[in-house]
């Protein structure tokens, strides 16, 4: 199975897209650009769900759900929001079909024309704030603490199962609030929620920043976010966190009664993380034998292969591995007993590998009269023996030392990708032959900016929030820089 990957070495985007079909995550659909997220990939996407929705209500979020067409007329109240998705739009225009006249096909009814085209949504910030405003009326009305998990659709011609597809799933939260202050707080606070979740869950190092400009998200005044680094040397935007300051207020006319009795325009934000985060789930960890999954993420922690010849040494071991298997879920733990007669215990082995479960213990004849396991971890494809009395404790300890170990090993590597330059020809030949994030001085224009994407492909990732205020010369202009910005190639 694993064998049949292509190494990452040779070619890293056919190895990506090999693994999560191959460890059956997803696949294409007839539906061209969409995919479908197969059972084991949405039990990884379930876990993170349930996840970040408990870190959301602990933060006093409240989970809703609004319509996933949009009128058109909408989109045109924010000039700068629909600009940034116009051209990712699907829209209905018809609302019925009839059978074509030779009796057999099915067509468009022309009399069924809408009187105002829906757009399928591509985020939902237009239709959420148009019913805002038969919610809010007086301060005491605020804040509004909503987030949605839904679907969405951003029309992409080159797309990549999880990364970038036309119909993907996410979360997005939509808060309003009395002040700036606030708003500017709950955004701030999102980013930490999504950098606690990613560090902490998903074993992935992130940096958190402020997007330039041109980088923020359509309609706001300040977007932050967290960016990761893959195995290739390109970074990935893990989440975004954005203040919208009152511009969709204002587009959508929500005014409030202040302490003061004054009208005032509402504070807002949104923000959102994506089954995009599948996809560095994968790139972050996994190697040329397959997945390798945080236990946190793992559908299944702990899989137990039987090795047996007799039906009575089966039986023997069944037994022990069912009494094992409920101690362990006493825990906590996702533990699955693999019977199946159908496939001999080196396929299993080599299947469970390819989908990365954390841990795996087989237990023999052997095993039974000596009172062993043998032990296999994924992350480092090592095994050991354990003695049956250690064995529950030996692998809950084993699997927080899997979770950390995988942290440790991505953050070293994102660690060492961060390299300072001073010039652009030290800057080309970092992202040319060493990759990862380059950190370098920019003059703060959007028109250098965009050279120097025009000319490397790179984008300024992130302005990092805890980047030291530094004199310096911008690397393409010369011109003065307060301080350095990450940049890198990315997906």
């Amino acid at each position: 199975m694993s064998k049949n990957l292509t190494k990452r070495s040779e070619d890293y985007s056919k190895w990506y897209n090999e693994l999560v079909v191959k460890a059956d995550l997803a696949e294409n659909s007839a539906v061209r650009g969409c995919m479908v997220i197969k059972p084991y990939g949405y039990a990884i996407w379930e876990k993170m769900q349930a996840e970040l929705d408990r870190m959301f209500k602990e933060t006093g979020h409240q989970n809703a759900y609004f319509p996933l067409f949009i009128p058109k007329s909408f989109f045109s109240k924010e000039a700068s929001h629909v600009d940034g998705f116009a051209k990712e739009c699907a829209v209905v225009t018809h609302y019925r079909l009839r059978t074509a006249e030779d009796g057999k096909t099915i067509e468009v009814d022309p009399d069924a024309k809408l009187e105002e085209e829906l757009i399928v949504r591509p985020t939902s910030e237009t239709i959420i704030w148009n019913t805002y405003k038969g919610w809010i009326q007086s301060y005491r009305d605020l804040p509004i603490l909503v987030n949605q998990w839904a679907n969405v659709v951003r029309w992409e011609m080159r797309t990549r199962l999880f990364l970038r597809t036309a119909e993907f799933l996410w979360q997005e939260g939509h808060t309003a609030h009395a002040t700036q202050q606030e708003a500017i707080a709950e955004a701030e606070q999102m980013m930490n929620v999504y950098a606690d979740f990613a560090e902490n869950f998903m074993a992935i190092p992130v940096v958190k920043g402020v997007k330039t400009a041109n980088e923020r998200f359509a309609g706001a005044v300040e977007t932050y976010c967290i960016e990761a680094l893959m195995q290739d040397g390109k970074a990935l935007q893990a989440g975004t966190s954005h203040f919208l300051g009152q511009n969709f207020a204002k587009a959508f006319d929500v005014k409030f009664a202040n302490k003061e009795g004054k009208q005032d325009f509402v504070w807002a934000t949104s923000w959102g993380v994506s089954t995009r985060l599948m996809g560095a789930l994968v790139m972050t960890h996994s190697d040329d034998n397959g997945l390798v999954l945080p236990p946190n993420l793992a559908p299944i922690q702990v899989v137990i292969v039987p090795i047996y010849r007799t039906d009575e040494q089966f039986e023997a071991i069944s037994a022990e591995a069912k009494q094992l298997m409920a101690r362990l879920r006493k825990l906590g733990i996702t533990v699955k007993y693999d019977d199946r007669d159908t496939h001999k215990p080196g396929f299993k082995f080599a299947e469970y590998e390819l989908k990365g479960v954390p841990v795996r213990i087989a237990i023999g004849p052997n095993d039974l009269e000596n009172g062993t396991f043998e032990v296999a971890r994924r992350d480092t494809l090592t095994k050991e023996t354990v003695i049956s009395i250690d064995i529950v404790n030996h692998i809950s300890n084993l699997l927080e030392e899997i979770q950390a170990n995988l942290f440790t090993k991505a953050l070293s590597f994102r660690d060492t990708h961060i390299t300072e330059v001073y010039t652009f020809e030290e800057f080309k030949d970092v992202l040319e032959n060493k990759t990862g994030f380059v950190s370098a001085h920019w003059d703060g224009t959007g028109e250098t900016e965009e050279k120097i994407k025009e000319l490397t492909k790179a984008t300024i990732r992130c302005i990092p929030l805890n980047r030291k205020e530094e004199a310096g010369t911008c690397i393409l202009t010369g011109a003065p820089s307060t301080g350095r910005v990450l940049f890198a190639k990315a997906y």
